[in-house]
Order: structure tokens, then sequence, then C-alpha cells
């Protein structure tokens, strides 16, 4: 029976351990068992798992029985590496798209494991303190998978235009639904059920249902059309990709491996660029940057245009990596729950390093002065006007006062429809360095509001900020304990 991978690693930890105490080199265990140098260093790399006759010549050189050799029993030495080894950090955590083998981890952590099992164990205990789930390794997996590749993926894009040009969809904006379901319908079998939610109340907060034994995509009635294009177009995503592992739901509600939350990504690329075609929106975008003063209609444009939602249309924003050479930039979209008045980083990216503002994981109040809040605030200030109330757009220059560094923000905030008390913006954060100035013409335009802002409120220094939320409680704690530290300073030194 073929041995999986955690067992031949767990085998050769062994024999390396066993081998180590001994003070023998490879050139001694082979002598004593008539195996290989080379296979023998296959063993411990967790690449080969000997024959019986081989596993009894290797136990009884190194004095200890087969039986413990083969069991998933490890020493002390490491026990936190099998911890981890069992857990789902390693095993499902996708390393080979990072270039990187788990043989490649395991064998770091043999080196030193004193020192690095250490580290693992402060990894495991912070996972079972704060209830980390594998989900959370999962995408956040995901957003380093698509920041190193600059969120812009050449294979998608080509097989998205093939596609595009076999089905004549339109190229230049306004792909519509219909022409969507038709294609599910005739060539990959589907039957889309336009009301297939309306009966279920528990599931209105979900967009769409697929039942993959009869290919029956149940929708919500309540979707736009532009929300419908985009999960007809989703859907395509995974059949013309041929992503067999996938989420059933518009809203991935658990997730049970890191290649379906990569799936659901995918598939949803895809639909983007069918959508809104790339060269089209690189036209577009170039003529939007053009532009010596800021227009906000232009973006109402481009959704009008391209019949896309705010998320959608940001999405395709990952063109001005390559397109435009601007890779300084970070995505944000945030959630305001508005029966609490909370906000939430929900979504976001960073390209070329890590960037203001971010989703620290902390309980705390996100800076009331991002544009991409104040217009989640008027939007709910102002109430929905319609069952579909327009986007509301916003532009901003943001000072970071802990880097000093500027940013232009562009945001759109809407409704998050149909679950109305839940809004969305979503906002693209560019770094004005000369580069960004060269590009977007309109940047210095007056009209732009220039705001210095912090991360949260907590850690925000300027005491009589008037958005603020809640008290500077985290800087207070960093004066104290700085206090502390010049005092004892001065006393230890007996000044």
């Amino acid at each position: 029976m073929a041995k999986t991978q955690q067992q031949r690693i767990i085998l050769g930890l062994k024999v390396r351990q066993f081998r180590q105490e001994l003070g023998w080199n490879f050139e001694e265990l082979s002598q004593r068992t008539g195996i290989s140098v080379s296979y023998l260093n296959e063993i411990e790399k967790g690449k080969k798992y000997p024959q019986p006759e081989n596993l009894e010549k290797i136990a009884q050189a190194l004095s200890i029985t087969p039986e413990f050799l083969t069991s998933p029993e490890l020493t002390k030495q490491f026990a936190p590496l099998g911890d981890l080894l069992k857990s789902n950090f390693l095993n499902e955590l996708p390393l080979d798209l990072f270039g990187i083998g788990l043989q490649q981890v395991v064998e770091i952590i043999a080196r030193a494991p004193d020192r690095v099992n250490a580290f693992i164990s402060a990894l495991l205990e912070i996972a079972r303190n704060y209830s980390l789930r594998d989900e959370h390794f999962f995408f956040a997996a995901l957003r380093a998978y698509q920041e190193l590749h600059f969120n812009y993926f050449e294979d998608i894009e080509l097989a998205a235009e093939l596609f595009a040009a076999q089905h004549q969809l339109p190229d230049n904006g306004g792909v519509p639904a219909t022409q969507l379901a038709e294609i599910l319908q005739k060539e990959f079998g589907y039957k889309i059920d336009e009301q297939g939610l309306e009966k279920y109340p528990e599931l209105q907060s979900l967009r769409t249902v697929f039942i993959p034994k009869r290919k029956r995509l149940l929708l919500n009635p309540r979707l736009s059309d532009r929300q419908r294009a985009f999960q007809l177009a989703k859907e395509l995503g995974f059949n013309v990709l041929q992503l067999k592992e996938r989420p059933l739901t518009s809203t991935i509600l658990r997730v049970d491996s890191f290649e379906e939350a990569l799936n659901n990504y995918l598939a949803a690329y895809f639909a983007v660029a069918i959508l809104i075609n790339r060269h089209a929106f690189v036209r577009d975008l170039s003529a939007f940057f053009k532009q010596s003063s800021w227009n906000p209609q232009l973006l109402g444009h481009l959704m009008t245009k391209y019949q896309a939602s705010p998320e959608v249309l940001f999405q395709r924003f990952n063109v001005v990596s390559k397109a435009f050479d601007l890779s300084k930039i970070f995505f944000l979209r945030i959630i305001h729950n508005v029966e609490n008045d909370s906000f939430e980083i929900d979504k976001e990216l960073h390209l070329n390093r890590r960037h203001q503002p971010h989703a620290t994981g902390l309980q705390e109040h996100y800076c009331r002065r991002w544009v991409s809040i104040s217009l989640l605030n008027e939007l709910h200030d102002n109430g929905p006007a319609e069952a579909v109330p327009a986007p509301k757009a916003g532009v901003q220059r943001a000072s970071f006062i802990d880097s000093g560094e500027e940013y232009l923000c562009l945001s759109l905030a809407k409704h998050s429809y149909p679950t109305m008390h839940r809004n969305v913006s979503v906002t693209l954060g560019i770094l004005l360095d000369d580069k960004a100035k060269a590009t977007l013409r309109f940047w210095n335009d007056p009209a732009i509001a220039r705001t210095t802002v912090g991360v949260t409120c907590e850690r925000y220094t300027v005491q009589d900020c008037e958005s603020r939320a809640a008290a500077a409680s985290i800087v207070e704690k960093k004066e104290v304990r700085k206090k502390m530290q010049d005092t004892l300073k001065t006393l230890l030194e007996g000044k």
C-alpha cells in the first residue's frame, strides 16, 4: 500500500534523529544496512519509504524496533512538528504554488528542532487561543498568491478572450445576462431557476445556490441585472476552466480546502475578464487618468458601460499594474453593519508591499477619516432612495500620520442589495510617487480633499480628532510604557 507524505516524513525524521544521536554519517549507516547513501538520503527527506526488509535493516542498525520506526509516534524532540503535520497548517497550505515542497519545510525544521519547534508550538497555541480556523490560513495564502502575481493572470485573460470571441460576447461593455444564461443552458446543461431561492427565507442573504447532481442553479429573484450577470459569468468560469472542487453557494459559508478557495477566486477572475474586456478597459482607464480634474461621474459611467458592480469594476483595476506600471497599490472592501454601526475590512490586497490601511485583525475602530468610511456614513445617513440606489463615488489624498506616505484613494460605496443592513465600500489606494503623479493627471486637483489619517482610532496620535470613535488607548499604553522605560533607565544609570 502506498504511504502518505506524512508517513514518509515522520519515518525520515526518526531515521535522521537516531542516526545523528549515534554520531553516524550516511556512509556509516549505509555500511551497517547495505542500503545506498542516496536511498538513505531520500528516506530521511521523506521522499522514499523503504520496503519491509530494508525497514528491518534500518531499525536493527539504529537499535529501535520496526514497529516504533513505522508508527506515527514521534519523540519529544519532534513532537510539535508531529502536531503541525497532523493539523491542516502544512497539509492544506498550497506550498507548491510558491515553489516550496513540504519536505523542504520539514528539512528546515529538522536542522534546528529545539529552536524551530518552540516557534511551531507558539503558532499552534495562538491558533487555539484565538480560534483561528483553517479558512483563515486558506484566505491568507490566497491573498499571498494573488499579491505574488500582482493579481494578474495572463492564462485566464487569454482563456476569457478566446471564450468571448467564440461566443461573440460584446467586447466594449454590456455583456447581457440572458446571453450568459443561454450558454450555460445549451453548452453545459444547466437548469436555471430565476426564482429558486424565493421560498427559502433562511437563504435570502445568498445570491445563488448550485445543486451539482441536477446541474440546477437557484437564483435570488432580488438580484440586479449586474449581480445576475456576474453570478452567471462565474458559473461559466467554473466550467470553462474545469474547476471541479468549488463552493456551491455564492458566499462561501465554509472552506474545506485551499483548492476550493483558489478555484472560487479563479472563476470570479474569469467572470470579471469576460464582463470587462481588458483592452477596452485599459483604453477607458487611460482616458480617465488623463483628466486634469477629478470627475466622479466617470466612475459611474464605467459602471454603466460595463454593467458592473463596484466590486467587479475595482477588481478589473488589476490591469493598472501591467498596463500602467502602477504596482504600489492596495484594494480594500469594507462592510458597514448599520444595525450596530460597526465597520469591518473583509477583503484586502496589497501589491508590491504591505500598505496602510490594512486589516490588523484587532477589535479596533478603523479611522473614520478614510474616504471609504465617510462614504458609507453618508450612504447610511441619506438612506435608500430606491430599491437599488446608485453607488456614491469619492476621492481623497490620504496622508498616513505614522508613515508620512500619501495615497490617492478612489472609492465607491453602495447598499449591499439585497441585504440592505450591510453596506459596502471598495477602495483603490495608489501611492503617490513620481510614477503615479505622472500617470494620474488629476492627482493634484485642488478640489480633492487632503486628509491626515491613521489606521485605527486606538492608534491615532492626534488627540483632538473630530472623527474619533474611540480613545487612543494603544497610544496611551505606549506612552505609559515609554515613561516607565525612561524612569528605569535614569534609575539604573544613577542619574
